[in-house]
């Protein structure tokens, strides 16, 4: 049997999962997961799962917020990217225990 974490971390751990229940978030970060440079900027984003700018945005800055995406700065454009291999490896697995039961 695991040991049981402190309250802290599991109070911490259900923030972030609460934060990438949400549709709009999980479409930006499989875009984000698919992309071959793992980089995107808001309108690219936009563009794959047909959203405003705006719902974009928000969701961005809720997930830049979570430390769930990274960001970097290019003339006037900012790009996003998955924070590490620990939330694509999240998405993934999410994603195959969903299909396992669908």
């Amino acid at each position: 049997m695991s040991k049981l974490p402190e309250t802290k971390v599991v109070v911490a751990m259900e923030n972030m999962l609460k934060i990438a229940a949400d549709a709009t978030r999980l479409k930006i970060m499989f875009v984000l997961l698919d992309d071959e440079q793992n980089e995107k900027c808001v309108n690219d984003i936009c563009q794959s799962i047909n959203a405003s700018q705006s719902l974009v945005s928000h969701q961005l800055r809720i997930l830049k917020d979570a430390d769930l995406v990274n960001t970097r700065k290019e003339g006037t454009k900012i790009y996003y990217s998955l924070k590490d291999e620990h939330v694509r490896e999240l998405i993934n697995v999410v994603q195959e225990h969903v299909l396992e039961r669908i």
